[in-house]
């Protein structure tokens, strides 16, 4: 049995692109009336004009933690209440650490793991008011395992997991669930790629996966049964020696 996402509202972020934009368009599909957060407005208008059922967005740069509390606040204001948090937003940076930039490192920390822990933060009272709601955060197999040329981006996503499978513990009282889609190789402009033919023959080799693949896969979280949490969903590529 699955539950339905009609008449529900989804918080969107990093929706301009890749994962997000696939998950926003799933959820509008789905019957959602979505709201889009990334940093490109021109972007985010394209994705909600495509999506249409009233899907709006708002452009904010999720690094500045004063940006993250003016657009959970206008969330609110424009969808009244919260249903569904997609917290996707990401930075990737590979590399050795020693010749790493740390300030770069502090940039991608600021987005993969602040902004996500804030708005978690500032979407929980509404949700643990209204005993209902459900989060998603976008984490990675990396942050299952340490990937050596990967390390910061690889600490960003342990430091994810543990937040939702902590938060879980503390909000299943509330009627709430949280979880994570760990996806591996995903075949999008995060990762350098966004040529279509090449996505078509790395797709057939088994390679890679899509955004699209991903997006499935949250569909999927989001509408089960209330009585069932899917908390770690790891997905990757059949081919992917990890």
């Amino acid at each position: 049995m699955t539950w339905t996402l009609t008449g529900k509202t989804a918080l969107v972020t990093g929706a301009s692109s890749g994962i997000g934009r696939a998950l926003a368009t799933a959820a509008g599909a789905a019957g959602a009336r979505v709201l889009l957060v990334g940093r490109s407005e021109e972007r985010l208008a394209e994705v909600a004009d495509g999506i249409g059922g009233g899907a709006t967005w708002i452009a904010a740069d999720l690094a500045v933690p004063a940006e993250v509390d003016r657009m959970a606040r206008e969330a609110a204001e424009r969808l009244g209440e919260i249903d569904i948090l997609l917290a996707n937003a990401g930075l990737y940076i590979p590399g050795d650490a020693a010749d790493g930039d740390p300030d770069e490192w502090d940039q991608l920390l600021s987005v993969n793991v602040n902004s996500v822990f804030r708005l978690i933060n500032r979407v929980l009272p509404g949700m643990i008011a209204r005993q209902s709601g459900d989060i998603v955060v976008t984490s990675s197999v990396s942050g299952h395992q340490a990937i050596e040329w990967e390390p910061v981006y690889s600490a960003s996503k342990h430091a994810i997991q543990s937040f939702v499978h902590g938060v879980r513990r503390q909000t299943a009282r509330h009627k709430l669930r949280i979880g994570a889609v760990a996806p591996g190789m995903v075949l999008n402009p995060l990762w350098g790629v966004s040529d279509a033919a090449e996505i078509d023959a790395r797709v057939a080799a088994r390679e890679g996966i899509r955004s699209e693949d991903v997006a499935e896969a949250v569909m999927f979280m989001l509408t089960r049964p209330p009585h069932v949490t899917i908390r770690d969903l790891v997905i990757l590529p059949q081919n992917q020696d990890i």
